[in-house]
């Protein structure tokens, strides 16, 4: 990165300064004084770590010099009656549903029906004031080492709490919806959700961050999981920001003892997009399973940074990454599997594959074992490559034509991923969305 560029994300550290002292004061009689105190804490870690640059190895491939060359002030307030439902599906979908515009709670969407006695589904403002989550935010997501969750934690004003209690089977999917409404100034939402699965609990969140219109914007968005003993959890983001706006996202979560984690991380949107999700296994018997599904085209960028860490025996994780990309388009998959000296047992296997549709785009792919202990089984591996030709040839041959036999190929690629969402409401409308990203692919 040049020094100009290094200069201009230093000033804009420095900009954010006025911005928070501002906040705080809007908030110190609004929270609790411990929030307070994590609040000026992350914000002073986000000014001793700055912006990432390419010169940091986790961001090597990624250079924010756009969004950190921007001004952002926070978004302004928009009307849900402007919105487009036919356009959007996803707004009317669940029986659960809480949904926030320009960063705010929007009453007009909400949506909540029959609850199971003891489970909680809200705003976290409202539940952070009643002064019991003291024990439990901003411990899986840590701001310490990462620059964006730091920020996100200093000046995050609203988000989702969910927690579901102990031996309750939530069948109905909770939907989190966050829907941007740009306008011609540059603007940022922070969001932030805590999930909480009780002890022998079984639940599926569906999380959404879409546009309703084009402009410039920047989304930084933190999610906390912790998943109880036994417990079974799905976890669905889908990301179809706008064209020039930029996607930052967080997503940790710890597991106990013999719970189950299936996470999905459907990308389709967004200029630039990058999303780090850390899973830590802390109990034996633990399970997690990892999938992703990144689309882009033109000159979008996305950057998938995962870290699945084996910290207790007898644990397994399985992650699979598919990627298509199109036009002059770049990607990054960077997975991590961590096995820490006392996880003897691991069973774990990593799988990133990719399709590159055009001779303009890029993927830098690097799929990474650490293995402290001796006794375990674990496998990597990463794949690039064209749609298959013999396969094509045999489509054609029974009377396909040459683009209608690249899309069913394409979409039977991303379709591994998608058959594997348990919660087959989503299904439609996925792969509607998918769909008709590859149809508007250029060929």
């Amino acid at each position: 990165m040049s020094r100009q560029a290094t200069v201009t994300a230093s000033e804009q550290v420095g900009a954010y300064s006025g911005l928070f002292e501002h906040f705080g004061r809007k908030l110190a009689k609004q929270h609790p004084a411990w929030l307070d105190r994590i609040r000026e804490e992350a914000f002073h870690r986000f000014t001793e770590l700055g912006f990432p640059t390419t010169r940091d190895e986790a961001w090597k491939y990624t250079n924010l010099s756009g969004l950190t060359g921007t001004t952002f002030e926070p978004a302004e307030p928009a009307s849900a009656s402007s919105l487009d439902r036919e356009a959007w599906p996803l707004l009317d979908m669940g029986a659960c549903r809480l949904a926030f515009l320009n960063g705010r709670f929007c009453p007009e969407l909400f949506r909540m029906a029959d609850v199971p006695k003891g489970v909680r589904i809200g705003r976290l403002s409202h539940a952070l004031n009643e002064g019991e989550l003291e024990r439990r935010f901003a411990r899986c997501a840590s701001f310490h080492h990462q620059a964006f969750v730091a920020l996100n934690t200093a000046l995050f004003e609203e988000g989702a709490y969910v927690e579901i209690p102990e031996g309750v089977v939530f069948k109905e999917p909770i939907f989190l919806l966050y829907v941007s409404a740009p306008t011609n100034k540059p603007a940022m939402t922070h969001p932030r959700n805590l999930i909480v699965a009780g002890r022998d609990s079984q639940a599926t969140l569906v999380e959404c961050h879409f546009s309703v219109g084009e402009g410039l914007y920047f989304t930084n968005a933190v999610t906390e999981i912790v998943a109880g003993e036994n417990s079974h959890l799905e976890y669905v983001k889908i990301q179809q920001e706008g064209r020039e706006a930029f996607h930052i996202a967080s997503v940790a979560s710890r597991q106990e003892r013999s719970s189950t984690l299936a996470t999905f991380s459907i990308a389709l949107g967004a200029a630039l997009a990058r999303e780090d999700v850390t899973v830590v296994l802390d109990g034996e018997g633990a399970d997690a399973v990892l999938n992703g599904l990144y689309i882009e085209a033109e000159k979008q960028h996305v950057d998938n940074y995962t870290t699945l860490d084996h910290a207790m025996p007898h644990c397994g994780s399985r992650e699979l990454y598919k990627g298509v990309l199109d036009g002059q388009s770049s990607g990054v998959f960077h997975g991590r599997i961590i096995v820490r000296p006392d996880a003897q047992k691991t069973d774990a296997k990593q799988s990133n594959k990719n399709l590159l549709l055009s001779e303009d785009a890029v993927i830098n792919t690097k799929p990474q074992l650490e293995i402290y202990a001796d006794d375990v089984k674990c496998t990597h591996g990463a794949t690039v490559g064209q749609v298959d030709a013999e396969a094509v040839f045999y489509l054609r041959s029974r009377g396909i034509g040459l683009d209608e036999a690249r899309s069913m190929l394409t979409l039977a690629f991303a379709n591994e991923i998608l058959d594997r969402i348990q919660e087959k409401t989503l299904a439609g409308p996925l792969r509607a969305a998918v769909t008709a990203r590859l149809n508007g692919f250029r060929r």
